[in-house]
C-alpha cells in the first residue's frame, strides 16, 4: 500500500521493525528514570474544566494571569459542532472550524472537491452548541441516596435526580441541559447549551489543499494544509447575534508564545495503572497491529476495490501504533509507575481511605496477568472478530438478533470479502480446535477455498435472512457464536467489571487527595488547555520547526507523490503569497481525540489558530500527558488571512474578520 509505506518513511519506522518503538527512546532511558522520580507533573498538562481552571499554575509557570472574564469569553465564543469544535469570529454568527468537520455538509451540497465561497447554503442536520452556563449539582444528585442505601437503589435514585434536574433546567431556561458525571461520580455538573439548528456554509477550500498530504501525512509533522472552513449560525432566518466572539489575528502565533485552546476531547484513560499499560504494551496492541498488518498485505493486490478499507486500516494502524509507541516509551512508564507509587502512599496514609484501599492496584495487576493468555482469542472471536468482513459482521448481527447495518451491495466486493474471510480463517487456525470448531468450519478445505465458497454462496446482501437460515455466512456466524459468547463472558467477568469498579475507586482516591487541583478524564464535554508554541525533536532526534510555511508546501507540491497535488488556484497563485508566512504550527497544548476544530488564542484572547489533529506522539496522551514530543497541530490564522484575500478573493469575509484588504487592480481603476 503506497500511502501506508510513505507514512512509515515519514515517521521513521517500518511495520514489524523494532525501530517502531525504540528509535530515539533508548537514548533517553537513563535520564528519564532519574528525572521521573523528581517530576510530579508535566508542565502544561491538563484537560481542565472551565469552572476548575488552574489559573495559579499558569501564573506561576508562565507569568500570565488568567482571569474569569478571559475564560468566560473563550467558553462563550467556542462552539461544539460536527463532533468537534469551532469558534465564533464575528458578531454575526460567523464560525470558523475545520474543513474536514464540514465535510458531510460539503458532500451533501456537492462541494467537497471544488470548495465553496458564498452565503446561504444550508447544511442539513448540522447544528452548533455553546456552553452558556455551568453549575455544580453534586449535592442535588448524591443527596438523594442517604446512608445505608443499597448500591442499586442509590444508582436508581441518582438517575431520577439527574433526569429531574435536566428537565427543570430545560423548562426554565429553554436551553439544552445535561448533567455531566465527573471523577467517576465524585462530582456532577449541570451544563446548559444554547443550540443553533440553522447552520449555513460560507467558505470551504478545495479538498486537495484542506487535506494536503492525505492519508500518508495524517498524524505526521511537519504539515502543510489549509484545513479551515467558515459557517454561519442563523436564528429566525437572520444571522445570529453573537456578541461573544474571538478577534481574528492576521499575524498568527509566534514561537515561545503562551496559547490557550478550548475543545471537547472525547475520552482518555489516564487512570490506567502500569499493570494495564504493560498488558497493552506486551499483548493487546502488538496483536492488533499484527492483524492489521496482515490484512494490509492481503489487500494490496485488490486494487481500487480495496481502497476504502485500506484507508480505514491505515488510520486504525496509525492510532494503534501511536498508543504502542507511548506505552513502549520508558519515560512514560517510569512517570506512570512513579506517580502510582506516590498515589498509593498517599492513599495508604490517608485516615479516610485506609490501608485496604490500595488493594485495588493488586486486584488489577492479578486480573490482567490472568487474562493475558485469553486476549488473542478474545480479539479473534469477539472484539472485533472478522476484521474487514462486512458480510460476516452482518451475519453476526442477524444471529444475535441485533439491528442489521444496511449493506450496499455495490460497495461489497467479493474479492475483498474473500481475502478478509480467508485471513480470518487463518486467525482461527492459529487458535486451534480447542477454542473453535475448526473442522466443521473449514470442512477439509483450505482457508482460501472455504472463504471463496462461503462468499460465493451467501445471500446476505439481499437481507431478510433469519437466525436459523442455512445461508453459509449465517451458518458460520452460528458456529462461532458459542465460543464467542464464552470468551465475551470471561472478559466481562475478569476485566470489564473490574475496570469499571477500579476506575471509580481510583478516581475517588484521587479526588479525595487532590480535589480541585486535579482534572477528570475526558468526557466529550468542553475543556480548556494551555501550552506553548514550541518546536521539538522527532524520534530520530531531528529538530522540527515550530511552524511550516507556504514555501515548504510548494516544495512538496513539486514532488512525485499524488497526495501533494495542489488545486489550480494554489498552483497558479504562488507569487501572490508571502513564502515565509506560517501555515501550520505546533503547541504543547494537551490534546486527545475530539480536539479537531478547537480554537487557539493568545494572551490577548485573539484567535491565532484552529486545531486539526495531533502528531503521532500525542496519541500516547490517552494514557499520560508528555510534552517532550507530543504536539497539537494547528492551522495558522496568518496563512488563512492571506489565502482568503489573495487566492479566493473573499474580501467580504476578510472584512468581517476585521481587516480591510488593499484594493485590487480592477477596484483602483
Amino acid at each position: 500500500m503506497k500511502n501506508l509505506e510513505l507514512f512509515q518513511r515519514r515517521q521513521g519506522w517500518q511495520i514489524g521493525d523494532e525501530s517502531l518503538y525504540t528509535v530515539g527512546v533508548k537514548l533517553r532511558v537513563a535520564v528519564a528514570m532519574a528525572i521521573a522520580l523528581a517530576l510530579p507533573a508535566a508542565a502544561d498538562e491538563g484537560l481542565w474544566l472551565f469552572n476548575q481552571f488552574p489559573a495559579n499554575v499558569v501564573k506561576e509557570k508562565h507569568g500570565f494571569e488568567v482571569t474569569p472574564a478571559f475564560l468566560d469569553h473563550l467558553r462563550l465564543s467556542t462552539v461544539s459542532i460536527a463532533g468537534g469544535s469551532g469558534a465564533f469570529v464575528s458578531a454575526r454568527g460567523l464560525i470558523v472550524t475545520n474543513q474536514h468537520l464540514a465535510a458531510d455538509c460539503l458532500r451533501k451540497l456537492g462541494k467537497f472537491d471544488e470548495g465553496y465561497y458564498g452565503e446561504g447554503l444550508a447544511c442539513p442536520g448540522l447544528d452548533a452548541s455553546v456552553l452558556v452556563n455551568l453549575e455544580n449539582v453534586t449535592a442535588q444528585v448524591k443527596g438523594t441516596a442517604g446512608d445505608g442505601v443499597k448500591a442499586a437503589e442509590a444508582l436508581e435514585k441518582r438517575a431520577a435526580a439527574i433526569a429531574g434536574i435536566e428537565k427543570a433546567c430545560a423548562q426554565k431556561s429553554g436551553n439544552v441541559c445535561s448533567v455531566v458525571k465527573l471523577f467517576s461520580g465524585e462530582r456532577y455538573d449541570l451544563y446548559q447549551y444554547k443550540k443553533y439548528t440553522d447552520v449555513r456554509l460560507v467558505f470551504a477550500p478545495e479538498r486537495a489543499i484542506a487535506s494536503f498530504g492525505g492519508n500518508p501525512d495524517s498524524l505526521a509533522y511537519p504539515r502543510y494544509l489549509f484545513d479551515v472552513a467558515f459557517l454561519r449560525a442563523y436564528e429566525n432566518g437572520q444571522p445570529a447575534q453573537t456578541p461573544q466572539y474571538l478577534k481574528w489575528s492576521a499575524e498568527g502565533a509566534k514561537e515561545g508564545e503562551l496559547v490557550f485552546a478550548a475543545g471537547s476531547p472525547q475520552s482518555t484513560s489516564r487512570l490506567a495503572t502500569p499493570a494495564q499499560l504493560v498488558f497493552l504494551r506486551d499483548v493487546s496492541l502488538p496483536f492488533t497491529l499484527l492483524r492489521l498488518q496482515q490484512r494490509v498485505q492481503d489487500l494490496r493486490e485488490k486494487g481500487q476495490a480495496a481502497d476504502g478499507l485500506l484507508a480505514e486500516f491505515a488510520s486504525t494502524y496509525k492510532w494503534t501504533a501511536g498508543k504502542l509507541i507511548g506505552v513502549k516509551d520508558d519515560w512514560l512508564m517510569a512517570r506512570k509507575t512513579n506517580f502510582e507509587k506516590k498515589l498509593k502512599n498517599a492513599v495508604q496514609n490517608d485516615p479516610k481511605l485506609g490501608a485496604d484501599a490500595i488493594k485495588v492496584w493488586d486486584e488489577i495487576a492479578t486480573a490482567y496477568k490472568n487474562w493475558m493468555p485469553s486476549e488473542k482469542a478474545y480479539q479473534v472471536l469477539a472484539n472485533p472478530g472478522a476484521v474487514g468482513s462486512s458480510l460476516f459482521r452482518a451475519a453476526r448481527q442477524i444471529v444475535r438478533g441485533q439491528s442489521q447495518e444496511a449493506l450496499n451491495p455495490k460497495a461489497v466486493d467479493d474479492g475483498v470479502e474473500t481475502a478478509m474471510l480467508a485471513r480470518y480463517f487463518e486467525d482461527l487456525k492459529a487458535l486451534g480446535d480447542k477454542d473453535v470448531p475448526l473442522k466443521a468450519i473449514l470442512g477439509g478445505k483450505t482457508p482460501q477455498a472455504a472463504a471463496e465458497e462461503i462468499v460465493r454462496g451467501t445471500k446476505i446482501r439481499s437481507g431478510a435472512l433469519s437466525q436459523k437460515s442455512d445461508d453459509p455466512m449465517i451458518r458460520l456466524a452460528r458456529q462461532l457464536e458459542e465460543p464467542a459468547r464464552k470468551i465475551e463472558k470471561k472478559h466481562a467477568d475478569m476485566i470489564e467489571a473490574l475496570d469499571t469498579s477500579a476506575t471509580e475507586r481510583i478516581a475517588h482516591y484521587r479526588y479525595q487527595i487532590f480535589g480541585a487541583s486535579d482534572y477528570p478524564d475526558a468526557t466529550g464535554t468542553l475543556r480548556a488547555a494551555f501550552g506553548v508554541v514550541k518546536p521539538y525533536k522527532d524520534r530520530t532526534e531531528s529538530p522540527t520547526p515550530y511552524a511550516t510555511t507556504f514555501s515548504g508546501m510548494y516544495y512538496l507540491a513539486a514532488s512525485q507523490y499524488d497526495n501533494y497535488k495542489l488545486p489550480q488556484r494554489w498552483a497558479e497563485g504562488r507569487a501572490k503569497l508571502d513564502p515565509l508566512t506560517p501555515m501550520d504550527f505546533v503547541s504543547t497544548c494537551d490534546i486527545t481525540a475530539g480536539a479537531a476544530g478547537s480554537p487557539v488564542v493568545n494572551q490577548k484572547g485573539e484567535l491565532v489558530g484552529v486545531t486539526f489533529e495531533g502528531n503521532l506522539e500525542s496519541i500516547a496522551n490517552t494514557y499520560l500527558y508528555l510534552d517532550d514530543r507530543g504536539r497539537a497541530l494547528h492551522a495558522s490564522t496568518a496563512a488563512a488571512t492571506q489565502a482568503l484575500e489573495r487566492l479566493y478573493g473573499a474580501r467580504a469575509l476578510v472584512e468581517e474578520l476585521g481587516f480591510k484588504p488593499p484594493m485590487n487592480a480592477d477596484e483602483r481603476r
